[in-house]
């Protein structure tokens, strides 16, 4: 069994960690680089950056971030936020980035996941799926979940691979910052339903969620943001929690 990882995500607004409840109310949560060198001294597996507002405004995800990251962490990092095309993408991974995420820009123009997987190797590629229940169907969103889309989340994630994404980070806006638990059973859905990497977020609030998302949500990882941020539960609290109840975590 692969070893299920535990990524703190990092959601950044002019240059500041934010964390909200639904993607709205944002609260400042401290200095990004800083946050992410604390969560790798604790044992994170990964770290993802978005730029919340890159898409939204209109502006490039800052390759200084990314540079500035690199500098200072030893963790493979994720970063999104406003990339369009390739050349946004390679000054990313240029700058020392390990993955980059895209999410509006490839629902609007899906060719977009095939020319990054062409260019760069699947790998280096992951879709961001921000989704949402309506009446009991889940449906894609853009712009940080500020726009309504009619593309349905299963028929999405399967193109996705298709076209050569390397790895969903799927979140469900029902459950963002809610810390009731993940969604466990869409997410079980994405995970069955295609072959690449699945992780799960929205909804951490206990070290049981995890648990949780990690067997009956069949998650490959489970990311999370206020819990980390505002000291709720330590990285190495919760992996010794897992190895304790028996699931396979890095040490």
């Amino acid at each position: 069994m692969l070893s299920k990882r535990i990524i703190p995500c990092l959601d950044i607004k002019d240059g500041r960690t934010v964390k909200g409840i639904n993607f709205v109310n944002l609260r400042d949560a401290g200095d990004p680089v800083e946050l992410g060198a604390l969560y790798s001294e604790q044992g994170a597996d990964e770290l993802v950056f978005l730029d919340i507002t890159a898409t939204h405004e209109k502006r490039k995800t800052m390759a200084a971030l990314a540079r500035n990251i690199a500098q200072h962490l030893n963790i493979p990092f994720t970063i999104g936020g406003g990339i369009n095309a390739v050349a946004d993408a390679d000054l990313l991974l240029a700058c020392g980035a390990d993955k980059i995420s895209i999410n509006s820009a490839a629902v609007r123009r899906p060719e977009l996941i095939d020319e990054m997987a062409r260019a760069f190797g699947s790998q280096f590629v992951v879709l961001a799926v921000d989704a949402k229940a309506i009446d009991g169907e889940w449906w894609v969103h853009l712009n940080g979940g500020r726009i309504p889309t009619d593309i349905r989340l299963l028929d999405w994630v399967r193109e996705a691979e298709q076209r050569g994404a390397g790895e969903i980070l799927f979140t469900s806006m029902n459950h963002d910052g809610v810390k009731q638990g993940f969604a466990c059973e869409i997410t079980a859905q994405v995970s069955e339903l295609i072959s690449i990497p699945v992780i799960a977020s929205g909804g951490a609030g206990a070290m049981e969620h995890f648990y949780e998302v990690f067997t009956a949500g069949k998650a490959d990882a489970g990311l999370a943001a206020s819990i980390f941020h505002f000291r709720e539960i330590g990285i190495g609290e919760l992996k010794g929690y897992l190895k304790e109840q028996g699931i396979v975590v890095r040490t």
